[in-house]
């Protein structure tokens, strides 16, 4: 047998994180992970249950009864949504204009489901017109958008219009709020939203292993009635209302401290106040557009569009943005990200999510990153970059 591996004490490096996620993780959230385990169906434990699912009612802007943490990053709780209500043969409606659309397609494929699309450039959002085109030549039985779109930085404006198309073709909604939960203005049911999945790394400021998912009546309806079971017996919402629903019935061990770290997330939210956390978001983030478009830099999606929550900040020409990515590392401790799929190479990707939305972040981030792009001869204001945040910031 192979000798023992000489380990030592774990010390990863104390980054700030301004990335895609995961953000920063708010030191009660620390807190709540060291506290002792109990079974996952002690009497406690239960209560505790109860109080995650209302907390995130709240934080959804919901009332619906099936709103559960699905044992899982975003993806798990993406995978319940689209792998429990699409069936073989049923035909799902997805958007090409980011990357997370694309996840849905293959998730709706792998259920059995036939997928058809709905087309957008990357960088823009869905425009409501080819929605409804998309509908009258499809006919789908299930429509997914993305809410905030990770890889592009677009929020998707006018989403009551996109689910009152979806739903007067009697087709069900599914959004995906992996980047808007907690950080931008979400509101399942006066959207009228009928299922909403994310992941509790992002503007909840929470590690992963416990993501938010909630369905209304109609789409649990669906889901209690298939002919044939979901591919995946783990994530099957039939058996997970066992346990999560008044039953409270054993179906797999729960990550109880990850529990724990979305109770203590989620009680944040709730203390800060749904709507005060969405302007403080805001605010924050117009301080780091207003400080690199100061810069000479610009952002990637439309006005109507700009998602607070993740930037896309485009690369000056002549700059490497891995690089750069890797000067603030290195210098800094500070993480961004570069793009992805048709955006790889041509923007910065820059979070302002959960606990690294903050002033102080903001104003450690700006001029660091101007330093990196001057390292690699960008023609970058820094100073006016510096003056233009903290002017948004005095206001």
């Amino acid at each position: 047998m192979t000798d023992a591996p000489d380990v030592g004490e774990l010390t990863p490096p104390n980054r700030t994180l301004m990335g895609p996620g995961p953000s920063d993780v708010h030191p009660r959230v620390l807190r709540a992970m060291s506290t002792p385990l109990v079974g996952h169906l002690d009497p406690s434990f239960i209560e505790i249950m109860q109080e995650v699912q209302d907390l995130m009612r709240y934080t959804f802007r919901t009332d619906n009864k099936w709103t559960i943490p699905v044992s899982g990053t975003g993806s798990a709780s993406m995978e319940a949504a689209i792998g429990n209500l699409v069936e073989p043969g049923d035909t799902m409606l997805v958007p090409t204009n980011g990357y997370f659309g694309g996840r849905m397609a293959s998730m709706a494929r792998r259920a059995g489901g036939e997928v058809v699309e709905v087309d957008a450039p990357w960088g823009e959002p869905l425009d409501p017109a080819d929605v409804e085109d998309a509908f009258e030549t499809h006919q789908p039985d299930v429509f997914g958008f993305v809410h905030a779109e990770t890889s592009t930085g677009v929020k998707q404006p006018n989403v009551p219009e996109l689910t009152a198309i979806a739903h007067s073709h009697d087709a069900y909604v599914v959004a995906d709020c992996v980047t808007s939960l907690g950080g931008v203005e979400l509101r399942v049911d006066d959207w009228d939203v009928d299922v909403a999945y994310s992941g509790p790394q992002k503007c909840l400021s929470c590690p992963p292993g416990a993501s938010p998912l909630t369905l209304n009546d109609r789409a649990m309806d669906k889901v209690l009635s298939r002919e044939t079971d979901p591919r995946s017996w783990y994530l099957d919402l039939s058996l997970l209302e066992g346990y999560w629903g008044e039953e409270r019935a054993y179906h797999h061990t729960a990550p109880i401290t990850n529990v724990y770290a979305i109770r203590e997330a989620l009680r944040l939210v709730a203390e800060e106040g749904i709507e005060n956390r969405w302007a403080r978001h805001l605010d924050v983030a117009r301080s780091l557009k207003a400080g690199v478009e100061a810069m000479g830099l610009g952002l990637n999606p439309e006005p109507d569009a700009w998602l607070p929550s993740l930037n896309a900040v485009r690369v000056p020409d002549g700059v490497d943005d891995g690089a750069a990515i890797d000067y603030l590392l290195e210098h800094y401790d500070l993480e961004i990200a570069g793009g992805l799929g048709d955006l790889a190479g041509d923007v910065f990707r820059i979070g302002c999510m959960g606990h690294s939305a903050r002033e102080a972040n903001v104003c450690y981030l700006v001029p660091a990153l101007g330093e990196a792009l001057e390292a690699q001869g960008a023609d970058v204001d820094v100073d006016a970059g510096l003056a233009a945040m903290r002017a948004e910031m005095a206001e």
